[in-house]
């Protein structure tokens, strides 16, 4: 994957802030670093539009199948990684596949990609680079958000809850209906980008597809248990990870019900800016662990007024320590959108109320 242009790259660092990156035909100039974690680092590009009296390129809008994903400004987010080992290209590759699967408003599309071998040198031991191009969505996650509304004693309203896990559930509920159906395994805050909108509640899309597999598997064994166990230990994010993948049993199907457990976490993290089960780890003798087995969740102050009771009793409906007993996603998305029905009517009666009793 990649060709000529895409290996220019490897000529010289071509991600300092104003160098250029190939991408396949098309050029982009690094505007500023936005994040970085491991391997990875993501910058907010600027696609380089050629001299028209130039040779014509393919350009970037001649490749991505679905216009509304192309950029208004030129501006894209491309991540990064370099890779050490043969395991992690095919992890990357197997990124870059999954990924392909998925064609969703509530999932981030993968817009193209390149993957170029380089010279080990005395400043890193990588031997390949990828290249991911991505829409950009500069309000940052839900993570971000929550911690800058955390430290301002803010809340998302009850209507942007729901509104914002709707589309979270949208888009799972894109990847569990595919044959075989896919599990996201790292439903997370940190993993669901925001777009802040004037009148409207936020735009969330889930990303990061790099623990994707197919959901459903058959363990028969102590040993499929065990390698499970690591699996998930590496690619699922310990506050949001299902039960069964802490502890699970000799004998035991998995499906895309551990993506319903972290939902669950997730719905709870919009309302109060962590996974329910993260007290634990400030507790002393605690443990995340059983405190996930058991589900012992336990419920913050939150907002004045609270979240109805109807939403703690939507998370504890998801957060089934049994996986068998747990929700499917149609399920979720038909009662959240009987409680998103209800709280507009809801806001809609009190909006009244106010506009009557100010006329008088």
């Amino acid at each position: 994957m990649g060709c000529t242009f895409s290996g220019l790259n490897a000529l010289y660092d071509s991600t300092n802030v104003g160098g250029d990156v190939w991408i396949n035909e098309n050029r982009f100039k690094i505007v500023r670093q936005l994040g970085e974690g491991g391997f990875a680092y993501v910058y907010l590009v600027k696609e380089s539009i050629p001299d028209s009296s130039a040779a014509p390129a393919v350009g970037l809008a001649n490749k991505v199948k679905d216009p509304s994903h192309l950029s208004d400004d030129g501006t894209y987010a491309m991540k990064k990684v370099l890779i050490q080992s043969n395991e992690q290209l095919e992890l990357v590759r197997e990124e870059i596949r999954v990924s392909s699967l998925f064609n969703h408003h509530n999932l981030l599309p993968l817009l193209d990609h390149a993957i170029i071998s380089v010279k080990p040198t005395q400043q890193g031991s990588w031997n390949h680079e990828a290249y991911l191009l991505f829409p950009v969505h500069l309000d940052g996650t839900l993570l971000d958000n929550s911690k800058a509304m955390s430290a301002k004693n803010e809340f998302f309203s009850t209507s942007d809850v729901l509104q914002i896990f709707r589309q979270v559930c949208a888009g799972l509920q894109h990847m569990h209906s595919l044959e075989p159906p896919y599990a996201h395994n790292d439903v997370k805050p940190g993993n669901v980008l925001i777009t802040r909108r004037k009148g409207e509640s936020p735009l969330a899309i889930l990303m990061d597809f790099g623990s994707a597999r197919p959901a459903r598997k058959q363990i028969r064994s102590r040993s499929e248990a065990l390698q499970l166990q690591e699996w998930a230990s590496e690619h699922c994010a310990a506050p949001f990870r299902a039960p069964e993948l802490w502890d699970c049993p000799s004998h035991a199907d998995i499906d895309e019900r551990t993506d319903i457990w972290s939902l669950g976490c997730t719905l709870y993290a919009i309302m109060y800016g962590v996974s329910p089960f993260e007290y634990a780890l400030g507790e002393s003798g605690g443990s995340l662990q059983l405190a996930i087995a058991n589900a012992q969740i336990k419920w913050p102050s939150g907002p004045k007024p609270q979240y109805p009771e109807a939403l703690h009793q939507f998370v504890t409906w998801m957060l089934q320590p049994q996986a068998t007993v747990r929700p499917c996603i149609d399920d979720i998305i038909y009662h959240v959108d009987k409680l998103i029905s209800k709280f507009i009517e809801i806001s809609y009666r009190d909006s009244v109320k106010g506009e009557r009793a100010f006329n008088q």
